[in-house]
């Protein structure tokens, strides 16, 4: 008789207590494997893209494990929730966690937050001139936390995105063409006019000055020894360098063919600074 009684006990304890552990169990699991399944494949998808915007391999595995050890704790919480564990304390755990490590990488954040509004708005795209965050060059790679620029002389630097993001951004290639001015010191007494003809006819025979705008010379001050010319024209906004040197060469070939001396003063001045 009690053994009969024991065994419906156990019956009962079965059907109300080890049953549904057990399919809550089994729910887990199912739940652990579809989880893992998903994790890897958004892994595999970031992985992709990240390759795409050929980012260094390092940097891709770490913002890998990153949301893949983020989405993995996400779904270790659903699990305990699943099977009746209270997760509160451990979402509270997290919460501050992530609080602490948030201040803590503020700088990286703000970083990354910034470089996303780059990509977004798109100031400036990989190979453009700009000048920013005091750093003038050539934009070779934008990436999460810095992007990377060569100067001109052949240096290669890295600025945070947030200071980039927070300054003036000066792209200079970002129109097909671009205008420069070089300034051209005259002595009086001379023909301002006629010299102004022959320096427009002369910098518009140059290969890489455009003829739409024309070329212009204009007075723009007038100093105790004579008028100051502005030499202006425009040219390919990747050829701005070439077109400045090539228009100071083709001005000072003309003021020595045309006999101009600097001025006494001027040239004490300038040897002063070169000392």
């Amino acid at each position: 008789m009690d053994t009969d009684a024991l065994i419906k006990q156990m019956q009962s304890l079965a059907l109300t207590e080890a049953l549904p552990f057990l399919l809550k169990a089994i729910g887990a699991l199912v739940l652990w494997y579809l989880g893992r399944a998903v994790i890897s494949g958004f892994r595999r998808v970031l992985n992709l893209a990240l390759q795409k915007r050929k980012l260094d391999a390092t940097l891709i595995r770490y913002v890998e494990s990153l949301f893949a050890g983020s989405l993995t704790i996400l779904l270790l919480l659903a699990i305990l929730g699943t099977m009746g564990v209270e997760t509160t304390s451990f979402a509270a755990l997290l919460a501050a966690a992530g609080i602490a490590i948030g201040t803590a990488w503020s700088g990286l954040l703000s970083n990354f937050a910034a470089g996303i509004f780059l990509l977004v708005l798109r100031p400036f795209r990989v190979g453009d001139e700009i000048s920013a965050a005091g750093v003038t060059g050539f934009v070779q790679e934008i990436g999460l936390f810095a992007t990377t620029l060569d100067t001109g002389d052949n240096l290669r630097i890295s600025v945070g995105n947030n200071r980039l993001f927070g300054d003036n951004i000066i792209n200079f290639t970002h129109h097909p063409t671009r205008r420069i001015a070089v300034k051209v010191p005259l002595l009086h007494g001379g023909d301002v006019r006629l010299q102004m003809r022959a320096l427009q006819e002369l910098v518009s025979t140059l290969p890489t000055v455009e003829q739409k705008p024309a070329p212009s010379v204009d007075i723009v001050e007038f100093t105790v020894h004579g008028p100051v010319l502005a030499v202006g024209v425009h040219c390919k906004a990747t050829q701005a360098g070439a077109t400045t040197v090539a228009v100071t060469a083709a001005v000072a070939d003309f003021l020595m063919s045309s006999g101009y001396s600097v001025p006494q003063q001027t040239a004490q001045q300038l040897i002063s600074k070169a000392s």
